[in-house]
């Protein structure tokens, strides 16, 4: 049976994740607060900022940008999106 977690951006009790996603405090904190559903979304809206905004992840001030777009992603508070996606049709 998998571990729930009370997670912060949907308000209820999902599936937590198997391992903190990131090192160290920070990580733990995620774990400990986020549902492996949420996570996975913000992965993919990660993946979508990286590509179509062109970080550079080698550079402090890219990956500053990306924690900045998590931590609004995971509290539900308005987002960058990047330019010219448009979702699947289901």
């Amino acid at each position: 049976m998998s571990q729930t977690v009370y997670c912060r951006k949907y308000q209820q009790e999902l599936e937590a994740l198997p391992i903190p996603p990131l090192p160290g405090k920070k990580g733990q904190e995620i774990q400990a607060s986020v549902s492996k559903q949420a996570w996975e979304e913000w992965q993919a809206l990660q993946t979508r900022l990286i590509n179509e905004k062109h970080l550079n992840m080698l550079e402090p001030s890219a990956r500053a940008y990306l924690m900045e777009q998590m931590e609004c992603f995971l509290d539900n508070r308005e987002t960058d999106q990047a330019e010219g996606y448009v979702p699947r049709e289901s």
